[in-house]
Formats: structure tokens, C-alpha cells, sequence
């Protein structure tokens, strides 16, 4: 069953159980000026652009070349397949926060029950079960429910989707459950990371130069 589309909430992840010194920013450009006042450290980079034909077409490419290619991605990387319409918001925040449960920490709650049940199944196991956890499902719900513009019908063909980026024991990978795998963008380092992941969601945006509906937010540290 498909679920409503999701906007960015900076407090749906303290709902699901992260812990308080954590937050959701926003990241208002891709300069290096810009990118600075970004709060540090930054665990992950969230994407939102639209699927449009080229961006499909790339999709497809990718796969075919990546198929038989040795990415080496760390075997301590989570990763979980899509299979339920307009979770793709919900998967790049669940993505960007387990992959970093050594510098994140989760409270008794919805995110680190998922996790404990999780940690052992496949990606598309994974994908099953968050399509069936109801804790989950409830929360997605009352957060979709709270956007700032009026929630579209779930059965409503959607045009936008999240991707997470995050570094992993040396490199930039990419998280999208709708892809095969995780990608890797090459070796980066906590310092670098926002930079060079930065650099990745320009790609998208030069792949499609006519397109200007992109929304980038940051897991950051809150050092308040």
C-alpha cells in the first residue's frame, strides 16, 4: 500500500527515537561559502529531486554498468530496498541514521526497534518489514500529514525522491532503495564529506540543466 508523500520535518527523527543533539537542516546551496555555515559534524545528505526521463534513463545506465562491477562497499553498510510507494523519505532518514549509529544514538523508540529486528535481514527483507511496521507507519503518516502544504491522496502518482548520502569507512556512498545496491562515489573522510557529497548532488542537477525542483537537508550535530 502506498503511503503519502513525504516533506522534510526536522523533528520527525527525535520522534522516531534519535537523540535530542541531533537535527534536520536545511542546506539553502551547494557553494563552498554556503556549505559552511552547515552545522558540523555532518552525518548524512538528503537529496530530493525529481525522477524525470532523464534522470531514468541514467538510472538504468548506471545499473547496467554497475552490475558486474566490484564497488567494494563496506560490509557494515545498511542498506534497504523500496518496495512501498512514497516511503522513499522515510528510507533516506532511516538510511543516513543507521549508518552512523557510532556517532548517532538511538533512544528506546520506533528507529532502534527497527533496527534490533532489521540488522540481520536482507534489503529486501528490510524493505518488508518497515512496509509492515505499524509504529512506523503511523508516524509517517501523522508527519506527512503535518507539511506545510496540503498532503496529496497516496495512490497519487508522485514525481520527487529522496536519496541519502553518507560516509562509510573511507567512502562517499549513495543510499536509494530504489537502486539495486548502494554506489560508491569514491573515498572520502568525516571532513570532506559534505563537500564531496555536495559535489555528487550537483551531478544531478547538471543532468538535467532545465530542471530547479531540488531540496538538499542535512543530519547534522546540533552544537547548541
Amino acid at each position: 500500500m502506498a503511503w503519502q508523500p513525504l516533506e522534510s520535518n526536522p523533528e520527525y527523527i527525535q520522534r522516531a527515537g534519535v537523540s535530542d543533539d541531533i537535527q534536520v537542516v536545511d542546506v539553502f546551496g551547494l557553494d563552498p561559502d554556503i556549505l559552511a555555515i552547515v552545522p558540523q559534524p555532518t552525518y548524512s545528505l538528503i537529496l530530493l529531486f525529481p525522477c524525470s526521463d532523464i534522470y531514468e534513463k541514467f538510472k538504468a545506465d548506471e545499473e547496467e554498468m554497475l552490475k558486474d562491477k566490484d564497488q567494494k562497499i563496506p560490509s557494515s553498510t545498511f542498506f534497504m530496498k523500496q518496495i512501498t510507494p512514497n516511503a522513499c523519505g522515510t528510507i533516506a532518514l532511516v538510511h543516513g541514521i543507521l549508518n552512523n549509529l557510532d556517532e548517532i544514538k538511538l533512544k528506546d523508540g520506533i528507529l532502534k526497534d527497527f533496527i534490533e529486528k532489521a540488522a540481520s535481514l536482507s534489503p529486501l527483507e528490510r524493505g518488508d518489514l518497515l512496509d509492515k511496521m505499524g509504529s512506523i507507519i503511523d508516524l509517517h503518516k501523522e508527519v506527512a500529514a503535518e507539511g506545510q502544504t496540503e498532503a496529496p491522496p497516496a495512490e497519487e502518482k508522485i514525481i520527487h525522491h529522496f536519496v541519502a548520502f553518507v560516509h562509510k569507512e573511507g567512502n562517499l556512498l549513495e543510499l536509494d532503495g530504489r537502486k539495486f545496491g548502494p554506489i560508491n562515489h569514491g573515498p572520502t573522510t568525516p571532513e570532506t564529506f559534505l563537500a564531496d557529497a555536495a559535489k555528487v548532488c550537483k551531478t544531478f542537477m547538471t543532468r538535467d540543466p532545465e530542471e530547479v525542483r531540488f531540496t538538499i537537508v542535512a543530519i547534522s550535530r546540533d552544537q547548541n
